[in-house]
C-alpha cells in the first residue's frame, strides 16, 4: 500500500499542527458551547437539536448585519459626541437634531446596534426618543431579538430599549379606557401597543430561555425584560439586573428626565400571565439537577434568584406547596431535615460565593414553615460557626431578619459570646444586623453592649478609634495616609457598627458618645477627616438619643478648626451636621457662623468650602442678621434660645424645661375656665346666698374670696 506523503522537519510538523489548530478554530460555536455544557450541566428535557433548541442560539448561526462605511461612522460618532453633550438651546432643536439622526439612520438600525463605535450613540438616542420612535426600533428589532440579545454591543441596545419603554405600557394602561384609538395621522405609523411588542419579542426568545440564562450578554437583556414583565422597580433591582463593570452611558443633564421608568409600575394582565408561562416552562424544561447546578453558575444564578423571587412575591407563598412550582424542585424534600438531599444541597451552597446568594433569596422570601423548618434543621444550632464565616455570614443575617423576639434573643445569647472573635475576623455586619434587629425587636441589647465594650477596650475604656481602625499617628501635619483612607468594605461596616449602636438607647449608645468625648480634639478632627469613619461623628452629632451636654461638648472641641475643616472633603460634611446638631444651642450656632466669615475668603475660593457657606446661610448671616436668627430657629423647630453656663449639666437644661409656648399657655387657661365653669354650675345656687364668687388665679388653681353678692 502507498504510504502517506509525509514532509520531513521540525517546521513541517509544527506547520501542520498550526493547521489543526485553526481548523479546529473554525468549527462552529455552537458544537464547542455544547459540549461544554453537556459536560458541566444537565441538557433540557430532549429539545430538538440538543440544548439550543431550533439550534439557531449558537453563534455560528449568527447573522451578519454587514458594516457602516467610514462616512456613515463619522457622522454617527459627531452625532453620538453632541448627543453626549447636550449643548442644543431648547428643546425643540433637540429634537429636530434627534429626527434628523433617525432619518439617516433608516435601515441601518442593526448595523449601529451591532457596531463597537455606534452602539453608544443607539443606547443614547432610546434614552430620549419618543414612543413612536421607540416603537419603530422595536419594529426594526423583531425577528431578530435572539441574535441581538446575545451580542456584545446589541446586548446593550437591547436592555435600554426595554427599560426605557417600561414606562410606556403603563402609561397605554392607562390611557386606554379614557379615550378610543384614532387613526393616526401618518399612514406608516405603527399602530401596536407597546404591550404586544413586549409579548411578541417574548416569543422569539422563548424556547432558548434554558441557554440565554447562561449565556454572558443575553442573561442581563434577559433579567431586564423579567423585571419589565413584573411592573418591579428597576432601580431596587440593579445588582441583579445589571453588571458592576457595564459602562454608563448618559447624557448630561437628561438623567433627572429619564429616572421616572425606573419606579414601579403598573402591568397589564398579560405581562403576569408571561412571567408566570416562563417559570413554569423552566420547571417543566429543568430538573433538579440542572437548577442546582445552576446555583453555582456565575451567569445562570442571578436570573434563577431573580425567576425564584418572582414565583414567590407575585404568586403567593402558597405557590411553594405546588409540586411544579421552582422552589420545590429545587428543594423537594419535605420536611427538609439533616441527610435529606435538600440539606446537603443548602450545605454545599452555604460557604460558596455564588450560590450563597440564591439561598440568601430562599431564606428572604421563603415562606414561614419552611423557613422554621431550614432554621430549626440547619441554622440554630450552628448560628455561631456560621457566623464567622466570610461568606456564610451575610446568610445569617438574612437568617436574622426574618426571627421573631424570642428566637432572636437565643441567637443574640449565641453570638454574644463571639463578638470578641467576630470582631478579629472582621465580621462586623452580623453584629450590626443583630443590633438592628434588636431595635425593631425591642430586645436587650445590654449583653451585646458588654462584649462590645470588652472587643475594643483601651486603658481609656471603649475606643472608637480603634473601632472605626482610625489611626492616631496617621495624621502628621495635616497630610493623609491614603492606606488608611481607603474604603474598604470592612471599613465601612464598622463605621455601620458605630452608627448602629447610636440607634440604640442607652448601654449601646452612651458607649460611642462618651468615646467621642474622650477622643478629644485631635482625635475628633482625624475622625471627621476620615472619608469612612465621619459618617460615623455625622451620626453622633445628629442622633436623636444624643444629650444636650454631649452635643455642647463635642462641638466645642472643634472651634478654631472650623474654616480648617470647611475645606475638607470628609470634615465638611461634619460642619454641615452641626447646623443640625446645635438644635437649643443658639450660642454654639452662632460661634461657629462667625468662625465661618472669619475664614470667607478662603471658603468662596474653594467649591467644597462654597457648599458649606451655602448650607449654613452665611450670605444672609453676614447681610441680615435678624432674619438669619429667625431662619435658624424656624429650622430646628425651637423658638427658645437660651446660651448655657458651664455648670451642671442638670441646671443647663432647666432653661428648656421650664419654658411654655404659647399653645401650652392657651391650654392651661382653656382648662382653667372650663373647671370653672363647671363648678359655677354645680353650686351657683350656695354662692349667690353666701355671697361668695370662685376665681382663677393665675397659675389656674381655684380658689374661694369673700365679699358682698
Amino acid at each position: 500500500m502507498p504510504r502517506e506523503n509525509q514532509k520531513r522537519g521540525r517546521r513541517a510538523q509544527e506547520k501542520k499542527r498550526k493547521h489543526d489548530d485553526e481548523d479546529a478554530d473554525d468549527e462552529p460555536d455552537s458544537k464547542k458551547v455544547k459540549s461544554f455544557t453537556e459536560q458541566d450541566f444537565v441538557p433540557l428535557a430532549e429539545p430538538p437539536n440538543g440544548l439550543f433548541g431550533d439550534g439557531v442560539a449558537g453563534s455560528s448561526a449568527t447573522p451578519f448585519y454587514g458594516n457602516l462605511d467610514e462616512r456613515e461612522q463619522e457622522y454617527f460618532k459627531h452625532a453620538d459626541d453632541m448627543l453626549e453633550l447636550n449643548q442644543f438651546p431648547n428643546a425643540e432643536e433637540r429634537d429636530v437634531f434627534l429626527n434628523n439622526v433617525y432619518r439617516e439612520a433608516d435601515g441601518k438600525e442593526l448595523k449601529i446596534a451591532n457596531s463597537q463605535s455606534c452602539s453608544r450613540l443607539m443606547e443614547r438616542l432610546i434614552q430620549v426618543s419618543s414612543p413612536e420612535q421607540l416603537k419603530t426600533l422595536f419594529q426594526k428589532f423583531s425577528g431578530h431579538f435572539l441574535h441581538l440579545v446575545q451580542h456584545r454591543f446589541a446586548s446593550h441596545c437591547c436592555e435600554a430599549l426595554f427599560i426605557r419603554s417600561a414606562p410606556i405600557v403603563t402609561q397605554e394602561l392607562l390611557l386606554a379606557p379614557k379615550k378610543g384609538i384614532a387613526p393616526p395621522a401618518d399612514p406608516n405609523a405603527i399602530t401596536e401597543s407597546m404591550e404586544n411588542l413586549f409579548l411578541y419579542t417574548l416569543n422569539e426568545l422563548e424556547g432558548n430561555l434554558g441557554y440565554l440564562m447562561t449565556d454572558r450578554f443575553a442573561s442581563h437583556a434577559l433579567r431586564v425584560l423579567l423585571v419589565v414583565l413584573s411592573g418591579e422597580s428597576l432601580a431596587e433591582r440593579s445588582s441583579i439586573v445589571k453588571s458592576k463593570r457595564k459602562e454608563k452611558i448618559s447624557i448630561n443633564g437628561f438623567s433627572s428626565e429619564t429616572n421616572q421608568h425606573l419606579n414601579e409600575r403598573t402591568v397589564p394582565e398579560s405581562f403576569a400571565l408571561a412571567v408566570e408561562k416562563i417559570i413554569s416552562d423552566t420547571v417543566l424544561g429543568l430538573d433538579t439537577n440542572y437548577l442546582r447546578v445552576l446555583a453555582t453558575h456565575h451567569t445562570g444564578n442571578p436570573t434563577l434568584q431573580l425567576l425564584l423571587r418572582l414565583e414567590l412575591t407575585k404568586f403567593g407563598k402558597q405557590r411553594a406547596r405546588n409540586e411544579d412550582s421552582l422552589i420545590r424542585k429545587l428543594l423537594p424534600d419535605e420536611p427538609i431535615n439533616e441527610g435529606t438531599e435538600s440539606a446537603s444541597f443548602i450545605n454545599s451552597i452555604l460557604y460558596d460565593p455564588v450560590g450563597s446568594r440564591l439561598l440568601e433569596t430562599i431564606v428572604t422570601f421563603a415562606p414561614g414553615r419552611m423557613f422554621k423548618a431550614l432554621y430549626k434543621e440547619i441554622f440554630r444550632e450552628r448560628l455561631a460557626v456560621f457566623a464567622r464565616n466570610e461568606v456564610a455570614g451575610y446568610v445569617v443575617c438574612k437568617v436574622l431578619e426574618r426571627l421573631g423576639k424570642d428566637d432572636l434573643q437565643d441567637a443574640a445569647k449565641s453570638l454574644a459570646p463571639n463578638i470578641e472573635d467576630l470582631t478579629e475576623r472582621g465580621r462586623t455586619v452580623v453584629i450590626r444586623v443583630l443590633i438592628e434587629r434588636s431595635l425593631i425587636r425591642g430586645s436587650d441589647t445590654s449583653e451585646i453592649a458588654a462584649h462590645l465594650e470588652s472587643a475594643y477596650a483601651s486603658p481609656e475604656g471603649f475606643d472608637i478609634a480603634k473601632l472605626l481602625h482610625v489611626d492616631k499617628a496617621s495624621l502628621v501635619e495635616g497630610e493623609k495616609d491614603v492606606k488608611t483612607l481607603e474604603p474598604s468594605p470592612e471599613r465601612i461596616h464598622e463605621s455601620l457598627l458605630a452608627q448602629a449602636m447610636l440607634s440604640v438607647l442607652g448601654q449601646l449608645s452612651d458607649l460611642v458618645f462618651d468615646a467621642f468625648l474622650r477622643a478629644g480634639n485631635e482625635g475628633c478632627i482625624q475622625i471627621a477627616k476620615d472619608p469612612t469613619a465621619s459618617h460615623a461623628l455625622q451620626a453622633a452629632i445628629t442622633s436623636p438619643n444624643a444629650s444636650i451636654i454631649f452635643r455642647r461638648k463635642v462641638i466645642q472641641q472643634f472651634y478654631g478648626n472650623i474654616g480648617e475643616m470647611a475645606l475638607d472633603s470628609s470634615a465638611s460634611h461634619v460642619i454641615d451636621a452641626i447646623w443640625e446638631g446645635t438644635r437649643g444651642l443658639a450660642f454654639i450656632r452662632e460661634r461657629v457662623a462667625e468662625e465661618l466669615a472669619e475664614n470667607e475668603a478662603s471658603l468662596r475660593e474653594s467649591h467644597i468650602g462654597r457648599a458649606v457657606w451655602r448650607n449654613w446661610k452665611m450670605d444672609l448671616y453676614k447681610r441680615r442678621r435678624a432674619d438669619w436668627v429667625r431662619h435658624s430657629r424656624a429650622t430646628v423647630g425651637n423658638e427658645v434660645f437660651q446660651s448655657f453656663p458651664d455648670g451642671e449639666g442638670q441646671k443647663e437644661e432647666e432653661p428648656q424645661t421650664k419654658s411654655k409656648s404659647k399653645i401650652e399657655l392657651a391650654r392651661e387657661r382653656h382648662a382653667a375656665a372650663k373647671a370653672h365653669k363647671r363648678k359655677d354650675s354645680g353650686s351657683g345656687r350656695n354662692r349667690t346666698q353666701n355671697g361668695r364668687r370662685n376665681e382663677v388665679n393665675q397659675d389656674g388653681r381655684i380658689s374661694k374670696q369673700g365679699g358682698p353678692g
